[in-house]
């Protein structure tokens, strides 16, 4: 089934209604070094696989806005062979319940966890996987950010050879005890990212990026069931919205923000370094927002830069000189590169382009 944005209001709960606001301070996305493993890996929810113990932990989530320390622990470890990318999350959690046992349906309507892989770094042509503790799935192809009038979301799309288990320390769905938590495990394939069946995608020494979100609902007990808790009018209380890379605002849906996850070759340490073009990319996203906020509020798009900002852009010490291109269908932004002398341009859709 395809999806168009109507549907998309109404049904998902993570994606800002205040218009383009931007985040109060800069974003400055996580990074990660996934290495390499060389024996197989048993998906049953289980951490205590040898391959695991040679991975580090990602830093503790956060609050997806504000930086607030979670109620609840939550962390990932990343591994990858030639077949798959491995993601382990370990998820605190007292009470572990779930309800939702049909693929596809809104799995974030109960708690979950969630990810988000947009492999060349455009911000089109995206993927979101989401998971409860009952292992059910929701998987889904996005073309665009919800930010754009025309996107189409595939919800019939499934990953094909995706596996997952989910072990859960504790008892699932019994309020009468209280729970560790639950342990999620997955090996997803390159092979669901492919864009061609010829594609040779297997990101060997490179980056995409990558977020992961945890959905946490506060909870009541009705008959000795779960269920999401409602206040005085019968409203359901908004979900905790937990993040590996914070976003600066309540919507998982603006990419270039993900984080970095760098597929190292190396079976031991490596590093990881952002490259300078990146940070001059998050430059064009801040200015393609304002333009978004310029527009809502003047029905019209800006013709200089000055009308965005009236602040200097740098990156790493070096002044970026951004120029706007207005014609019949909407605005080009473009600047060139300090660093490298690329000229990077950011379309009215927020496709950027190199010249």
């Amino acid at each position: 089934m395809v999806l168009k944005l109507k549907w998309l209001a109404v049904a998902l709960g993570l994606i800002s209604i205040t218009g383009y606001s931007q985040s109060k301070k800069p974003v400055i996305p996580k990074t990660y070094v996934a290495a390499k493993t060389t024996k197989p890996i048993v998906i049953d929810g289980d951490e205590s696989d040898a391959s695991w113990s040679k991975a580090d932990w990602t830093d503790l989530f956060e609050d997806i806005e504000n930086g607030v320390k979670p109620k609840y622990a939550t962390k990932v470890k990343m591994l990858w062979d030639e077949t798959n990318f491995y993601i382990l999350a370990k998820m605190e959690e007292p009470h572990v319940w779930a309800n939702l046992k049909q693929r596809d349906t809104i799995i974030f309507y109960n708690n979950d966890f969630e990810v988000f892989v947009d492999p060349d770094s455009d911000t089109f042509n995206y993927y979101e996987l989401e998971i409860n503790a009952l292992n059910t799935a929701w998987d889904l192809f996005l073309t665009k950010p919800y930010r754009e009038s025309d996107i189409v979301v595939a919800n019939d799309w499934n990953i094909p050879g995706l596996k997952s288990a989910v072990k859960v320390n504790g008892t699932l769905n019994n309020p009468n005890d209280t729970d560790e938590g639950w342990v999620l495990e997955m090996a997803i394939p390159w092979a669901a990212y492919k864009t061609t069946f010829f594609d040779q995608n297997v990101p060997v020494d490179k980056f995409w990026r990558v977020n992961f979100s945890r959905v946490n609902w506060q909870h009541s007990v009705k008959n000795g069931t779960y269920e999401r808790k409602k206040d005085a009018e019968g409203k359901f209380l908004p979900e905790y919205n937990w993040v590996w890379s914070p976003m600066g605002v309540i919507n998982m849906h603006e990419p270039e923000k993900w984080g970095y996850v760098y597929f190292s070759s190396k079976e031991g340490k490596d590093s990881f370094t952002i490259p300078q073009d990146e940070k001059v990319r998050w430059e064009l996203y801040s200015l393609y927002r304002a333009q978004k906020g310029y527009f809502e509020k003047h029905k019209t798009w800006a013709k200089s830069i000055a009308d965005l900002t009236t602040k200097s852009i740098s990156v790493d010490g070096k002044i970026l000189k951004p120029t706007i291109e207005n014609h019949s269908s909407g605005y080009n932004i473009l600047v060139k590169s300090p660093f490298t002398n690329t000229t990077f341009v950011i379309r009215q859709d927020g496709k950027i382009i190199t010249k």
